[in-house]
């Protein structure tokens, strides 16, 4: 048993701290598509705070006024139309106490030394946890320091928007009267596109059991491949291109599947830059912006290829974002994302720009932030972050290959890494 605790008090609902809007507000077509019903479990690490479960709580309150979809419930009238009704009933919030100090417990490096479910908060069992939309645990430990755990759901925002939501609790808790970004809801802007009716069986998964590693990849080795894809191409390319080539090369060869068969990556881009004149303000927009990109190419293909040409079809794969969303979103096409969900597809999330790691309750920006939903074993999956301060480059949380192939993904990786 772990000598590192953590005591909880019950949880308890944080309401907006005024009277706000009793209504039913509809979700957006990209909420319903891209984010389903599921929570993203989140840590957040601040190396000092005085008494910061009291203040954040009370900017909760403050910035649910503005923010009151928040504190609402979601609910589903009409199957497969889940909405959000504005009830200002809360969120749940739960203060919690540490028995340690951060650098104790490494300041939540993985392996994790304390349990997750002790870092996340839980509601009462008489509540739904598919019907909440935010839940909140400020964890205190003895050198000053303290986590945010939270539990939101991707129906209502997806990572930039929840960014700009927790920088508007941190702009409460700093002081300021209002945030300096004004949240926007305009769901019902967003065309719905016509529903596509789906023939053949239903989709079947296969549970794998998919090996955890964290992998950090220097700011020079990023450098360096950028600098190598200009020489041979005259463009520039993303951290992203390059990081994403990388785990796409390392994993074909890892995964040693037959020449001839398909290894896929798939990854979420940003639409916001395509919804100017959808949304009446796209600043301040906290819904889901975001569109499935699906790489495609058989194993001897991404083998045999060098990593400027791999960079170079994830770049012509985002280049191909404006078309396809907007053939989507005004119904001119029936397909959103059909990748089979076998060992051979992997989707990538890119946390590392979204702006979690740019949240000050007061006390300076966060040491870390990582994800707690990383005990799922249907797709190949890994998450970009940026690096406990004061490293730089991009932290990788990878669940994307089986024991068996892990040391030759492993090995790969750090030939590049």
């Amino acid at each position: 048993m772990s000598l590192h605790m953590i005591t909880k008090s019950p949880a308890v609902r944080v309401p907006p701290n005024s009277t706000t809007p009793i209504v039913a507000l509809p979700l957006s077509s990209i909420d319903r598509c891209t984010a389903g019903r599921m929570s993203i479990d989140s840590v957040t690490v601040f190396t000092h705070g005085v008494k910061a479960a009291k203040r954040i709580r009370d900017a909760l309150a403050k910035a649910l006024v503005l923010y009151y979809p928040v504190a609402g419930k979601i609910t589903e009238i009409n199957l497969g139309e889940p909405e959000v009704n504005c009830t200002g009933e809360g969120i749940w919030f739960v203060e919690a106490k540490a028995n340690c100090s951060l650098e104790e417990v490494n300041y939540l490096e993985r392996p994790l030394m304390i349990p997750k479910e002790q870092l996340l908060p839980q509601p009462p069992l008489e509540a739904n946890l598919q019907d909440e939309i935010l839940l909140v645990q400020v964890t205190e430990f003895i050198c000053g320091g303290f986590t945010i755990g939270i539990c939101s759901s991707h129906l209502v925002f997806d990572g930039q928007g929840f960014a700009q939501f927790l920088k508007a609790v941190g702009e409460m808790a700093s002081g300021l009267p209002e945030p300096t970004v004004k949240p926007v809801w305009s769901r019902e802007n967003i065309p719905a596109p016509p529903k596509a009716l789906h023939a053949g069986p239903p989709l079947s998964f296969t549970v794998f059991n998919f090996t955890t590693s964290v992998v950090d990849i220097s700011l020079d080795s990023i450098s360096r491949i950028k600098v190598m894809y200009m020489a041979e191409t005259g463009q520039r390319s993303s951290t992203f291109d390059v990081v994403t080539a990388m785990i796409f090369k390392c994993r074909a060869r890892a995964i040693d599947l037959a020449p001839e068969a398909d290894i896929r990556m798939g990854f979420a881009a940003s639409t916001r830059h395509l919804l100017h004149g959808v949304l009446p303000s796209v600043e301040g927009y906290y819904g889901n912006c975001l569109y499935p990109i699906g790489i495609a190419k058989s194993c001897e293909e991404i083998n045999k290829a060098s990593l400027v040409t791999v960079m170079s079809i994830i770049k012509g794969a985002k280049e191909t974002l404006s078309t396809k969303f907007k053939d989507w979103m005004y119904g001119c096409t029936e397909s959103y994302y059909n990748m089979p969900l076998d060992y051979g597809t992997m989707v990538v999330s890119d946390w590392s720009k979204v702006g979690l790691n740019e949240v000050d309750f007061g006390w300076g920006q966060p040491r870390y932030v990582f994800p707690l939903n990383d005990d799922l074993d249907i797709i190949a999956s890994g998450i970009y972050l940026k690096p406990p301060v004061p490293k730089t480059g991009i932290r990788l949380i990878l669940r994307c290959v089986k024991e068996e192939h892990s040391a030759v993904f492993r090995e790969e990786l750090s030939k590049m890494a």
